[in-house]
């Protein structure tokens, strides 16, 4: 696509009228007056004992209503947070909302305080007296498995939860023994914070007419929260416990999953009969928002003598952190698996996958949520396999991309369509001249490299998605969605989808979402799902409501079904001037006198897409970089993406996604480091001062170029574009960084490369400089 900007698909955002008129509805924002206030005190400890707490000296303030301990909540018979993650066998230690005994990492909750205000809760939970007994730590992955470590669970030996094998492993064993050339090398993907632009907030109310609880949340998979809270926390029907979202400033995954604080706010409801609200600052989000990736991986990767590869053995130890989040275990099981080769046709492919322990944050779905990990394994270890073979990267690339369709990979996964040798192609050909570049900068004292690096999305998220099209009495129709939208641009692109579809002006559409009561089934956002799972599911439901609309023509216009033609919103008779409109069908459906035999009141339609099948993005990408070696400093200057997400429903919207995936990707190879201290389990990258998010100034403009190629995976040919930009840019960027050093004497560097890094690396690589 020339320029996406000027295809008449790209329509700008209806809900931006709403943001940036300031009337956009968060939670913060909504009003409350009878609420009070929750505060939640944290460990200051990484793992201590709870020797002693006294909660007197806060609960005696005046104002202060509730101080709840962990003794209060098991009292009331409260569940523990599940882990739902599809891994077995799975060893899931006990969560409870609040610390039992011991924290296990700087935030644990220990404490939670309800007052009349934010403030007073505050001032009442810095008087609580807690006595802890400090523990050994442990913060990475690798040392939490070592003989010795600290042991966070007794019911965790050696704090391994689980042990996943998958692949040929015989197979691989035996492919290694041919090869012409092993090429092995370790791999970080570094851990992130993840930090949506709107921190987590939430208001609970309790109705005890009805016994229900309400919650308002800045959150997403809300169908799918509301489960967990009623099915192993409060033990009651689902019907009792209602969740909503208004707008949700970001998320990227770490706002899809069950935090202690929902639990809180809505047992500290129904205990008080009041509304109770909270808001996080900051400094909570890091240390009890979920974090993402925090990977390491050893991979070999075998090659005859021409280069093509045989086989790719990867054995990894995922930090899952103190607990078990609801799908912690689930990204690094989908790096072993479904993502794992990537673009490549590889024969054979073993992964060892092991989740560890440790005293950290918990570790959850992070945009991509293992296929970046995946990803950056694969495209890393032939980076490194063309230097030792003295290849063009992207010569060995083409070598051994997939080239024919459908193709079953050796992990199981049938990509049914691509162009993996053609994007390669066109991404190369978009970045012309390099040579004359790198001289010119060399003649300044600089280093300048250039980075090729493919990607493969299996997109899908959970499987299976609900939609309903409802028509209102006022002419209007309501497309209710089981996907959440967190910025995505939802509003606009599912009543797009509707516009087309119904023939009606995209001003005729109301969207809901994410809210229990007016959205039957949902499995929220996640996986790139959303046109891929939801939009199916709209087509299907609106599909289901025309014919019954067009039965219903039949009937009131005296024809047959195969007489009448469907256009604009019309239904004629063809060869005449009797039509009827959908506006007015809906009306005359409310009418049984007015229903054809057998049909029911009512052309609204309510549609579960019972499918499980993946689609396939992918792309290639080309980064280039300029180092200054006297300072370490990487500018990334130029980046160019050529990609493929299928039909596309609004391709502005499209190369919004991914830019910010790009940035998000950029950011981790660059710049964003989580740094826990080893010996004190503290989190010193604790706060924005100390964790650097990527800035305008850090990126180029990017030369993106959408292909479009058609998948028959889901009726409206779409794949999902929502994560691949942060799934291939770290090994481009990487590439990039390491082709800039290399003529130095730097032949390895992990994420981020800093300027520290680098600086050290080239000192290292030449002493004295």
């Amino acid at each position: 696509m020339a320029d996406g900007h000027r295809d008449t698909r790209s329509i700008r955002r209806l809900e931006d009228a709403r943001f940036l008129t300031g009337r956009g509805r968060y939670v913060d924002d909504i009003a409350e007056p009878a609420a009070l206030h929750g505060f939640v005190l944290r460990s200051p400890h990484a793992h201590a004992l709870i020797r002693r707490l006294d909660v007197a000296p806060a609960a005696s303030l005046p104002g202060v209503h509730l101080v709840a301990t962990a003794d209060d909540l098991a009292a009331d018979g409260l569940g523990l947070m599940p882990c739902l993650a599809a891994v077995t066998p799975l060893i899931v230690p006990p969560r409870p909302a609040l610390a039992a005994g011991r924290v296990r990492h700087v935030g644990d909750p220990v404490c939670f305080v309800v007052a009349d205000s934010a403030e007073l809760a505050r001032e009442a939970a810095e008087r609580i007296e807690v006595e802890y007994e400090p523990l050994p730590s442990v913060v990475n992955g690798r040392a939490a498995l070592a003989d010795g470590a600290p042991a966070l669970w007794d019911e965790a030996p050696g704090n391994l939860v689980y042990h996943v094998r998958r692949g040929d492993h015989a197979a691989v064993a035996e492919a290694m023994k041919d090869a012409a050339h092993i090429v092995e090398l370790d791999v970080t993907n570094n851990r992130v914070i993840v930090v949506p632009l709107e921190p987590r907030a939430g208001i609970a109310r309790y109705d005890a007419a009805t016994g229900t609880m309400d919650l308002e949340l800045t959150g997403q998979g809300l169908h799918g929260i509301r489960r967990q809270l009623a099915e192993f926390v409060f033990k009651v029907a689902p019907e009792r416990i209602q969740l909503h979202a208004p707008d949700v400033g970001g998320g990227f995954g770490m706002k899809n999953f069950l935090y202690p604080e929902w639990i809180l706010l809505l047992w500290a409801a129904r205990r008080l009969k009041r509304p109770v609200r909270w808001l996080a600052d900051r400094a909570e989000d890091f240390v009890m928002g979920a974090q993402g990736r925090d990977i390491e991986a050893t991979a070999r990767i075998a090659l005859d003598a021409t280069g093509r590869i045989l086989a790719l053995d990867v054995a990894m130890v995922a930090n899952l952190g103190a607990y078990l989040s609801a799908n912690g275990p689930g990204a690094s099981v989908v790096a072993a698996s479904t993502a794992q080769g990537g673009v490549y046709d590889i024969p054979v492919i073993a992964v060892d996958v092991r989740g560890a322990l440790t005293n950290t944050v918990p570790v959850d779905a992070y945009r991509g949520a293992g296929k970046p990990e995946a990803n950056y394994i694969v495209e890393r270890a032939i980076e490194a396999a063309a230097r030792v073979l003295g290849r063009d990267p992207a010569d060995l690339r083409r070598q051994n991309l997939i080239a024919s369709f459908p193709h079953r990979t050796a992990m199981g996964m049938a990509i049914d369509s691509g162009g993996f040798v053609a994007n390669l192609d066109a991404a190369v050909a978009r970045a012309p001249g390099f040579e004359t570049r790198r001289a010119e900068s060399r003649a300044r004292g600089r280093l300048r490299g250039l980075g090729v690096a493919c990607f493969l999305e299996t997109s899908r998220g959970a499987p299976n998605e609900g939609a309903e099209v409802r028509f209102e009495p006022d002419g209007s129709v309501t497309i209710a969605v089981g996907t959440e939208s967190n910025g995505q641009g939802h509003e606009t692109s599912f009543a797009q989808i509707a516009s087309r579809h119904l023939g009606l002006p995209i001003e005729a559409f109301h969207y809901v979402q994410a809210d229990t009561r007016a959205v039957r089934s949902g499995a929220g956002h996640g996986g790139a799902r959303s046109m891929h799972m939801g939009g199916a599911a709209l087509v299907k439901a609106m599909d289901a409501a025309l014919s019954k609309a067009r039965q219903l023509a039949a009937h009131l216009l005296q024809a047959s079904e195969h007489e009448l033609d469907y256009d604009q919103g019309r239904f004629t008779v063809r060869g005449s001037d009797r039509a009827i409109d959908l506006a007015t069908l809906a009306g005359s459906a409310q009418e049984a006198a007015n229903l054809p035999e057998g049909m029911s009141p009512g052309l609204g339609e309510h549609v579960l897409n019972i499918t499980d099948v993946f689609t396939f993005p992918s792309g290639c990408h080309v980064a280039e970089v300029e180092i200054d070696p006297e300072t370490g400093a990487a500018d990334l200057l130029r980046y160019t993406a050529v990609d493929d997400y299928g039909r596309l429903i609004n391709p502005m919207l499209t190369e919004g996604q991914v830019q910010g995936g790009l940035a998000q990707g950029i950011g981790q190879a660059l710049v964003e480091h989580t740094v826990y201290d080893p010996q004190s389990g503290q989190l010193l990258s604790g706060s924005l001062m100390d964790y650097a998010l990527p800035r305008a100034t850090d990126l180029p403009f990017f030369d993106i170029e959408l292909v479009e190629r058609p998948t028959d995976a889901n009726p409206l040919g779409v794949k999902g574009s929502g994560q691949a930009g942060c799934i291939g840019a770290p090994q481009t960027v990487m590439a990039a960084v390491l082709d800039a050093l290399r003529p130095a004497g730097v032949e390895g560097l992990e994420m981020p490369a800093t300027p520290l890094r680098i600086w050290e690396a080239l000192r290292a690589a030449k002493p004295g400089r």
